[in-house]
């Protein structure tokens, strides 16, 4: 029992985020045994299915380093492994090859940062790490240890390439759970370890975390209204919201730095909830994504249409968490985004420069957020959901089995509960910052009751989610009591379409939805348009029909990744010449890699010098020239 305590914990923080992970994964279960009928390597499936969801809950209950880094390493390797579980073209093996490569990059980060903080001593508990944290003399290098460890895993700009190539290639439910769920175990590992290891933090940290929330959630919804594959749309939500989320924790650590305790709650409460209402509206869309693939066969929305009156519990389901992504009043994601924005809006009285250019791009980067995010999920559920079949597979689909609908309406009352119960969901996040030592602001949120909710800021906002939704609910009813007293006539008639014989081409599509944004920011979407016209005997004025294709390459993955890869590639070809041909030179190419990290030991453990630096680097000189570079002829 002694060992078990060391080895696990289950303080309020812990348990917020293992009911997050229950609340996302039972839902799951029911979906995925619907979905398991139609997955061939079912023992392979369940098996890895079941590790992964255990492997998180044992990362947010680890008490030590050692356990923490293993549960992290299974919830990599099993979510790597659940991506594989239908392997049908090469682009499934390259997605899962990304995906393990920029999981692990992040792993050796957090490895660091446990091997600094324990001296070596990864059995070492949480709490006695604090006191070897605060005396190493780089703290700001164990942060960015943390964030590359954790921001990889939770898919924040620059490190979120690999989110739009794995998500659509796992199957459904586990798309559901990577985007709902283990993104968020990140978040949980930046909580536990800004607060039990490296706090206090500076200013300065807080703002490139919101800087970095502020980056992805704009980006994120760029790439996300120019897709037309419905589980790479998702993806790059999922991206948006965990920028979001940042901008939140950003805004927490900028006010505790200023001393500004009541603010600093209230923003990290605001990037909880948003934790938790990003969990239930993006399983549930990943979820309804996967339904419509299920019956249609197909990833590509162009071949969607008119979809609501053939699988009407997946449409209803989708567009309860549409309106909840799209922020619209008055559901949870509504609520969560008015508080991170009035957390923002509070900090007007701040007299700082840094702050005064970083927070008023935050407040332009989700208020451009939020209307794109609307957009895009009028063309998701616009072309998916309404109007004409585009194509056989849609006009002969049908709703899901009883376990995938199971599964969305368990969901979908996951939704409604945290706008429906915001007081209770928010009173114990509350307790967990009063677990890390911050005041109680429950009754200043609420000090009405649970009708309204009130802003902390000076000139602070007030909203009622109750009252909107009787507001929106009594309006809804007096309209349909009015139609039915007033006996208008129903007349039924083809749509107008301007002259023109209503058919599926005339429609709207998923690529001239969002082409306008396309076009207006084309130099970060670098598309490849693709136009081919089926000519009628070779006429070059006539053709049958047309289609028209634009694929767009993330601008980091052309600049940066693609730079990387071929530096990578020139460094190891050239140490391949060197280990085969040059004996001499690769012998001594390890000589001064081993003078590297003796140094570098050396600034670690004994502190910075300017003189010994300036020495050490005149030995590192001296010793490629003679041994590496050599006599030139």
């Amino acid at each position: 029992m002694e060992i078990l305590i060391k080895m696990f914990q289950f303080d309020t923080l812990t348990l917020i985020f293992i009911a997050l992970i229950i609340l996302g994964a039972i839902p799951n279960i029911f979906y995925s045994f619907g979905y398991l009928s139609h997955i061939k390597r079912k023992i392979h499936y369940q098996l890895h299915y079941f590790s992964f969801i255990i492997s998180m809950i044992g990362v947010v209950s680890s008490a030590n380093g050692l356990v923490f880094l293993f549960f992290w390493e299974l919830m990599s390797l099993t979510s790597w492994q659940l991506i594989l579980t239908e392997v049908k073209d090469k682009s499934t093996i390259k997605a899962a090859k990304f995906y393990f490569i920029m999981t692990h990059f992040g792993f050796v980060f957090l490895l660091l940062f446990f091997l600094i903080i324990t001296n070596g001593s990864l059995e070492m508990e949480f709490s006695s790490m604090k006191i070897i944290a605060s005396h190493f003399e780089y703290p700001t290098l164990l942060f960015f240890f943390l964030i590359l460890g954790f921001l990889s895993k939770a898919g924040a700009v620059p490190l979120h390439v690999w989110l739009p190539y794995a998500h659509p290639q796992a199957p459904s439910p586990v798309s559901a759970l990577m985007s709902g769920v283990m993104l968020k175990i990140a978040i949980y590992g930046m909580f536990r370890f800004l607060f039990d290891v490296l706090y206090p933090w500076p200013l300065e940290w807080g703002i490139l975390i919101l800087t970095i929330g502020a980056l992805s959630s704009l980006i994120g919804v760029l790439y996300a209204l120019s897709e037309h594959d419905i589980k790479a749309l998702l993806a790059n939500h999922s991206i948006e919201n965990i920028g979001i989320i940042l901008i939140g924790f950003g805004m927490g650590m900028i006010f505790d730095s200023l001393h500004l305790q009541t603010l600093s709650t209230f923003a990290f409460i605001a990037a909880l909830f948003h934790t938790f209402n990003h969990m239930s509206f993006k399983s549930l869309l990943f979820m309804g994504a996967g339904s419509v693939l299920h019956q249609t066969h197909t990833k590509n929305m162009e071949k969607y249409g008119g979809l609501i009156k053939a699988m009407p519990i997946t449409a209803l389901t989708f567009l309860l968490a549409s309106i909840s992504i799209s922020a619209l009043p008055p559901s949870n994601g509504f609520l969560s985004e008015w508080m991170i924005f009035q957390s923002m809006l509070s900090s007007s009285h701040i007299d700082n420069i840094s702050l005064k250019l970083a927070i008023p791009f935050a407040i332009f980067a989700l208020a451009m957020t939020g209307g794109l995010a609307i957009a895009c999920f009028v063309k998701a559920y616009g072309i998916t959901f309404l109007g004409l079949h585009r194509s056989k597979n849609s006009q002969y689909a049908h709703d899901v089995n009883f376990m995938m609908k199971s599964g969305m309406i368990l969901m979908s009352l996951v939704v409604i509960s945290l706008m429906l119960f915001t007081p209770f969901y928010i009173k114990w996040f509350d307790k967990v910052f009063i677990g890390f030592g911050h005041i109680s602001i429950y009754n200043k949120i609420f000090p009405d009751g649970v009708l309204s909710m009130h802003s902390l800021g000076i000139n602070g906002g007030i909203v009622s989610p109750v009252i909107l939704l009787v507001a929106l609910i009594g309006v809804t009813l007096l309209l349909i009591f009015a139609y039915k007293i007033s006996n208008v006539k129903t007349r039924i008639h083809k749509s107008w379409a301007c002259g023109y014989e209503t058919s599926p081409k005339t429609q709207y599509t998923a690529t001239g939805f969002a082409g306008p944004i396309r076009r207006f920011f084309s130099w970060l979407y670098k598309p490849n348009e693709h136009f081919h016209k089926e000519l009628i005997y070779g006429h070059k004025t006539k053709f049958s029909s047309s289609t028209y294709e634009v694929h767009s390459k993330p601008l980091f993955e052309t600049t940066l990744y693609d730079s990387v890869a071929k530096t990578t590639n020139y460094i190891s070809y050239w140490v391949y010449r060197l280990g085969h041909f040059e004996q001499t030179r690769y012998a001594a190419m390890i000589f001064n890699i081993m003078l590297t990290v003796l140094f570098s030991y050396r600034a670690f453990a004994y502190g910075f010098s300017w003189a010994t630096l300036v020495l050490e680097f005149f030995v590192m000189i001296i010793s490629i020239k003679v041994l590496i570079i050599g006599d030139k002829k």
